[in-house]
């Protein structure tokens, strides 16, 4: 009878994990019909890549193939425009894709106008937005809402590792 009961018992936890998993794909996959609201560029033909830093972190979004000129076009577009609606306190698209229960994002929104800096530069591929805050509670904010997006995305998604050389994620 232990046998059975431990058996039964095994089964159970070992389905957990396909559970979570499960409600994980879910959960990207709902995300990403949303993000083809928000943003032109393919997730399929590109690569976002999430790098924290001590006051905020970097969104590099890069285009997978080097010689796609019409994704690499998109991407610089799409991150310019929403540097302008983040510095004016509009994050509407982060709330249309992932809800406005997104971890980080009730902060940002009630950040006051230049308590967040967020600068756009272009890179090979793609483009690059750094945010950066000196008030702890901000860079916490950003910090979460680096890895809600991490984790809403999946494999179109990754979090980046900073280098010693002002925290940008490398290529």
């Amino acid at each position: 009878m232990k046998k059975l009961s431990l058996c039964f018992t095994l089964a159970a936890f070992s389905s957990l994990p396909l559970t979570a998993q499960s409600a994980d794909t879910q959960r990207q996959a709902e995300v990403a019909k949303l993000g083809a609201d928000v943003m032109p560029f393919s997730l399929k033909a590109t690569t976002h890549v999430f790098t924290k830093t001590r006051d905020g972190g970097t969104q590099r979004v890069v285009a997978q193939d080097k010689s796609d000129a019409t994704q690499v076009r998109l991407v610089r577009e799409h991150l310019q425009l929403i540097q302008k609606q983040f510095q004016a306190g509009d994050f509407s698209g982060p709330s249309h894709i992932h809800g406005n229960e997104m971890p980080g994002l009730a902060q940002l929104k009630a950040a006051k106008p230049g308590q967040i800096s967020i600068t756009y530069i272009d890179v090979a591929r793609g483009g690059e937005l750094s945010f950066g805050a000196t008030e702890p509670s901000l860079v916490s904010a950003l910090h979460a809402w680096f890895d809600a997006q991490v984790s809403d995305h999946g494999a179109d998604e990754m979090e980046g590792h900073a280098h010693h050389h002002g925290g940008h994620s490398q290529d």
